[in-house]
């Protein structure tokens, strides 16, 4: 049986172009001259696409949470809300464009007559863009990608997720705590499902010195949609407040590093 010069010898999905690129190269394979050059140029035009796609999109805001969440939790249906409120104050609602969470987030969107944006990735066990989206745009690189869910949003509303999840709230906080992204509100949806990492994070990262007690500011914890959009809201109207908690984190990580 013969196999596409893609697929794994045992027959398995074939590799995607992280897969790829991350690949080590093997004994007398000139990886380097054969093939990652080009494969800037690939990277490039993801980011070219990306930036012609979105950038008139406006105020938005970036949804997360798990892909395996299902239509009858009621996580999914508060995502479903809170994209819904999120929209209906005229405010952009992206996701990763996938089942879950990501799904509820651009149903929400629509239905609160918004703009409703999926941007996907290329994995060998994702559906695709979920039906519920009105602008998608799929990449095959995930730093790519998480460049753009940072970079159109004005605030982070996470649900409960897995390390994908966990991936993009620890690089947003590290985002703001070092002065890369400010005015940028981080919220995390389900305090019964947050408490346990937040209680770890105070209790073991905060004694030890690896974070200062500001860093911890830089998160809010909501049970409420209704919450959710007033937040949002503010931040992006005023958010003096929010800007005055970035400037302590920044400062504490700034003399953090002066004592070493």
């Amino acid at each position: 049986m013969n196999h596409s010069p893609d697929e794994k010898p045992d027959g398995s999905a074939p590799l995607t172009e992280d897969q790829r690129l991350l690949a080590r190269p093997t004994q007398g394979q000139a990886a380097f001259i054969d093939s990652d050059p080009w494969r800037v140029l690939r990277i490039q035009g993801e980011f070219v696409e990306g930036f012609d796609r979105l950038a008139t999109l406006g105020p938005a805001v970036t949804l997360f949470g798990s892909a395996r969440t299902t239509e009858d939790h009621p996580w999914y249906q508060a995502a479903v809300e809170t994209a819904r409120l999120l929209a209906g104050s005229g405010l952009v609602v992206i996701t990763g464009g996938g089942p879950g969470i990501m799904e509820a987030g651009n149903r929400g969107a629509r239905k609160g007559g918004g703009v409703s944006v999926g941007l996907g990735i290329e994995l060998p066990f994702e559906q695709g863009i979920n039906p519920h989206v009105d602008i998608a745009v799929n990449f095959r690189y995930f730093f790519v990608r998480k460049t753009m869910l940072v970079k159109y949003a004005q605030a982070f509303v996470i649900f409960p997720g897995g390390f994908g999840t966990l991936d993009e709230l620890f690089e947003s906080i590290t985002l703001i705590q070092t002065g890369k992204v400010s005015h940028f509100p981080i919220i995390l949806f389900g305090s019964e499902y947050w408490g346990g990492l937040l209680d770890w994070v105070r209790n073991s990262m905060l004694p030890h010195g690896n974070i200062s007690a500001h860093d911890l500011d830089l998160i809010t914890v909501s049970d409420s949609p209704e919450e959710v959009r007033d937040i949002v809201v503010e931040a992006i109207a005023d958010g003096k407040t929010l800007e005055e908690r970035e400037a302590a984190a920044r400062r504490a990580t700034r003399e953090a590093y002066r004592r070493r």
